[in-house]
């Protein structure tokens, strides 16, 4: 198939997306703008920001930034919802939430296609993103019961700052479980990417009398009303070290409960194994939407014996790679590829990771493998500067950011390691991770060697993830601040409980929740 014989598939065009979304929710979208909501209205409060999609540079809706007095009045009109809210029954709050994920499930395929021109996702990327929102939610509508016994709500709202990756599963999801548990949920809108996406969930919900609030603005200039306002009750952080060291500096001297999920270098060591096979699935699942998610695997520490079977495993995999315009066929009929990511989140990321490969190849990184973006799948002629093609780098040096930091994005780094020794040490090169995993063929090394690990889940022969529903997460060391999520300890970082209550977390020892 040559470029030139793909186009845009038809009904899938940003303006017809954009005008499906006003026609489905008018009152949150106003001529060519999107609007803030709150205080349970609709507001032109904020300036647009002008917006370009990654795949392929096409003018979308931008963030209406807010300044700090609107954001303020934000937070004041959320607190007087909160007030009312946490004082419904929670059947009534199980059935309006019930009636806003039937709300949402009707718009799936909108609110996926807004998701995959504004933040580059691929087809299937962004159902799975609302989908996990959707089966999520309903999970904690079966099981609230139980895990609200003896709870109660916040003393005011959450707070909810995340990154452009997942608006619907992390963002949407956290606000719809929080107002499940009597809280009111305020979210800032990710100014990279995902503004329309959450504008026409947040209407959607909002139709069902949720408390929610959602505003737009850069982090300094919210950050006043967002973090430090003695109004809020919780926050809860997604995003990277730096951003997230300020929120936690603020929070010092606030003492608000905080949940502040943050990057790190999620490893897979490989030590003592030889199930290439099924190793090589794992290389493939990987690279779902670049790696541009918390829990990716970005390095791998390999046993020296074993390089040359790894590489026989890894390289052909990287090689297949698919990546492209996300909704490019070859006609009208037929369905949308099967890619295994599309662009980066926009052309300054990917300036930004070819300027760290071509340092660290310059100080002496070993260059495995550089894809080439003429592999991808375009249209003709069309723009291609927010894409990146797959890359491998050997012993990144110590003084590039690949030796220690996550590049957030299509690029591997593999370490050579000796020892069990040397093998840890790498694997804890960022001072703690989400997530880790150990390719060993002998269960009880692996256990062993996990035990070292920072790392706050560890996956054997198998990668790891969040877990949102029935599974605890959270980060070791540097990736984590705050109380854990997942299932039941979800809903008691965002409820109060018995005086004297102590929540699972990573925070100092001295930090007891104000109202526990």
């Amino acid at each position: 198939m040559t470029p030139a014989e793909l186009m845009v598939k038809p009904g899938t065009e940003w303006a017809t997306v954009y005008a499906r979304a006003r026609a489905a929710a008018p009152e949150a979208f106003e001529d060519d703008r999107l609007l803030n909501f709150w205080g349970g209205r609709w507001r032109r409060e904020g300036t647009p920001v002008p917006a370009v999609s990654p795949v392929d540079g096409t003018e979308i809706a931008g963030p209406p930034m807010v300044d700090a007095v609107a954001a303020a009045k934000a937070v004041r009109a959320s607190l007087n919802e909160h007030r009312t809210w946490s004082f419904a029954p929670l059947t009534e709050r199980r059935i309006r939430i019930a009636a806003a994920l039937d709300d949402l499930a009707g718009h799936r395929d909108l609110l996926a296609l807004l998701l995959v021109w504004e933040i580059g996702k691929t087809w299937r990327s962004a159902t799975a993103d609302v989908d996990r929102c959707l089966d999520g939610v309903r999970w904690y509508l079966e099981q609230i019961d139980g895990m609200l016994a003896d709870r109660r709500p916040l003393r005011g709202p959450v707070s909810n700052i995340a990154s452009w990756n997942y608006p619907m599963s992390v963002l949407m999801h956290a606000m719809l479980v929080q107002a499940l548990a009597g809280n009111a949920a305020i979210a800032k809108a990710p100014t990279d990417g995902g503004v329309a996406c959450l504008t026409l969930a947040t209407a959607l919900a909002a139709r069902h009398g949720l408390p929610l609030t959602l505003i737009s603005g850069s982090g300094p200039e919210l950050s006043a009303a967002l973090v430090r306002s003695d109004i809020i009750g919780c926050v809860a952080f997604v995003g990277g070290r730096h951003t997230g060291g300020a929120v936690a500096a603020d929070l010092v001297a606030t003492g608000t409960r905080h949940i502040l999920e943050q990057e790190g270098l999620n490893c897979w060591g490989i030590w003592e194994f030889g199930d290439w096979d099924t190793f090589a699935g794992h290389v493939r699942a990987s690279f779902e939407y670049g790696k541009q998610r918390c829990t990716a695997y970005p390095r791998y520490v390999v046993q020296r014996r074993l390089f040359d079977e790894f590489l026989s495993a890894y390289l052909p995999v990287v090689r297949d790679l698919t990546f492209g315009h996300p909704l490019a066929v070859a006609a009208p009929e037929d369905p949308l590829p099967e890619l295994d990511f599309g662009p980066l989140i926009n052309d300054a990321k990917a300036k930004e990771l070819c300027d760290t490969v071509a340092d660290a190849v310059g100080r002496g990184g070993v260059p495995l493998y550089q894809g080439d973006l003429a592999a991808g799948r375009f249209l003709p002629g069309q723009q291609t500067s927010a894409y990146f093609a797959p890359v491998a780098i050997l012993d990144p040096p110590a003084s590039s950011p690949l030796h220690h930091a996550e590049p957030f994005g299509p690029v591997d780094t593999i370490v050579l390691v000796d020892t069990e020794a040397e093998l840890l040490s790498a694997m804890n090169a960022s001072n703690g991770a989400l997530v880790a995993s150990l390719a060993c063929d002998d269960e009880s090394t692996a256990q062993r060697l996990a035990a070292d690990l920072r790392a706050f889940k560890v996956g054997i022969n198998r990668p790891r993830s969040r877990g949102d529903r029935d599974e605890v997460f959270g980060g070791a060391g540097a990736s984590w601040r705050g109380a854990f999520v997942g299932g039941e300890l979800l809903v008691r970082a965002v409820t109060d409980g018995p005086p004297g209550e102590r929540l699972p977390g990573n925070f100092p020892a001295y930090t007891l929740y104000p109202g526990a």
